[in-house]
């Protein structure tokens, strides 16, 4: 059984090494660092208390929104979705997730009080 799950393990990462792009590549990593920001929080969380609790639920809006809008960058700069965004540059998805991620900071600094 852990072979069959080590051998589609094996598998993926060595498709995924070959086929993704360098540009979503880049992209699943921040991913990755986002969720584990995300994790961390919450564990901490738990663990120690929410005493402050506005900057904890600011802290994890803003892994949870920041999450949200990189998949969403994800999903128009891939080349596969390029018949579903065929008006839509990667530059110009790029300028509208610095944008919404613009405006979910202010709105997270301000929840923060």
């Amino acid at each position: 059984m852990s072979a069959n799950i080590l051998t589609v393990l094996t598998k993926f990462y060595d498709e995924y090494q070959k086929n993704t792009p360098q540009r979503l590549k880049i992209i699943d990593a921040y991913l990755g660092y986002i969720m584990l920001t995300g994790i961390v929080q919450f564990v901490y969380c738990a663990l120690v208390g929410t005493f402050p609790f506005n900057s904890f639920l600011s802290g994890f809006i803003s892994c949870v929104g920041s999450f949200v809008l990189a998949v969403c960058l994800r999903v128009q700069v891939n080349p596969s979705n390029k018949s579903q965004f065929y008006n839509l540059s990667p530059e110009r998805a790029f300028s509208d997730f610095i944008f919404a991620s613009i405006i979910l900071h202010l709105v997270v600094m301000n929840f923060i009080g």
